[in-house]
């Protein structure tokens, strides 16, 4: 059994994935002691990644390519890893995240000494030296969302009383300098055990992307785990290199209709059975506004 499995899912982000596969592997090599494995699933690609990812060797770490003749999302394909991963632990790393300063062995030992830890994140730094605040949410219940959307989040973010009240989907009220306890991470550094993927079944399959990584927290947090923001260690997350923002106006449109179809489909796994039929359409209907709004 190995320490530690890396699945990386890439799509049509063959220079950065290059980029962040081999500073991963130079991070894991100042860690010779744990047992790694990198696993790279590629969604049909068709900018030359497979290419690419076939020329990527490293002498004592095992690296294993998964090429897809099709997109099967982020949720299915990271299930298609985990398959086959042999690690007691498994990171779950977006193809655009450039790990900064991680010692891979102080994780393992802090979730060997914390057995009720099921999931761990570090600092996920953007760009600009901010915090990505997508790596440090509460679950999104209609109040949280309300306040989100209506941006009071980020009006009283400074106010504590008021902060802990409207900044739940960002726990704007927490320190993120030191460690703490959060609802979920995102999918761009996602460190948790296989014995809690195993009961937790993986990926539900029905996000294609986007809300897969809060719906697996959602999950795990129901089995009686805890999930830790470990900010003593940073990546930085560029963001946005295959969906939103990319310049494509079809693959801009598609990823957006992903990113609110996962809202509806997570709503309704988790809170519309506790609401009333009127509440949910409500939701739904805001849920559709948002996205055309944003076309």
């Amino acid at each position: 059994m190995k320490d530690l499995s890396v699945i990386i899912v890439s799509y049509n982000t063959k220079e950065i994935t290059k980029k962040s596969i081999n500073i991963l592997i130079r991070s894991l090599q100042l860690s010779p002691k744990i047992r790694t494995e990198v696993i790279v699933i590629d969604n049909n690609s068709d900018d030359g990644s497979a290419e690419m990812l076939k020329q990527i060797k490293s002498p004592n770490i095992e690296s294993r390519i998964i090429l897809n003749g099709e997109n099967l999302g982020f949720a299915k394909a990271n299930n298609e890893a985990l398959a086959v991963a042999e690690g007691k632990y498994v990171l779950f790393l977006n193809s655009d995240v450039l790990i900064q300063d991680v010692n891979f062995e102080d994780l393992i030992y802090y979730m060997e000494k914390n057995p009720e830890v099921g999931v761990l994140t570090v600092r996920v730094r953007l760009p600009n030296g901010k915090v990505d605040m997508a790596s440090h949410r509460g679950f999104p219940t209609v109040w949280s969302s309300f306040a989100y959307f209506t941006k009071l989040e980020a009006i009283f973010k400074k106010v504590p009383k008021l902060s802990k009240f409207l900044g739940g989907y960002h726990l704007t009220h927490l320190d993120l300098n030191t460690i703490h306890e959060i609802d979920s991470p995102s999918g761009a550094f996602y460190f948790t055990r296989k014995s809690v993927l195993n009961k937790a079944h993986g990926f539900d399959t029905k996000f294609f992307m986007y809300g897969e990584d809060l719906d697996l927290s959602f999950r795990i947090k129901k089995l009686g785990y805890k999930i830790v923001y470990y900010p003593l260690f940073t990546v930085i997350h560029l963001k946005y290199q295959s969906g939103f923002k990319k310049g494509i106006k079809k693959t801009k449109s598609k990823t957006k209709h992903h990113f609110y179809q996962a809202m509806k489909i997570f709503y309704d796994k988790h809170f519309s059975h506790k609401n009333g039929k009127f509440l949910n359409n409500l939701v739904h209907f805001f849920i559709s506004i948002k996205e055309k709004v944003s076309k």
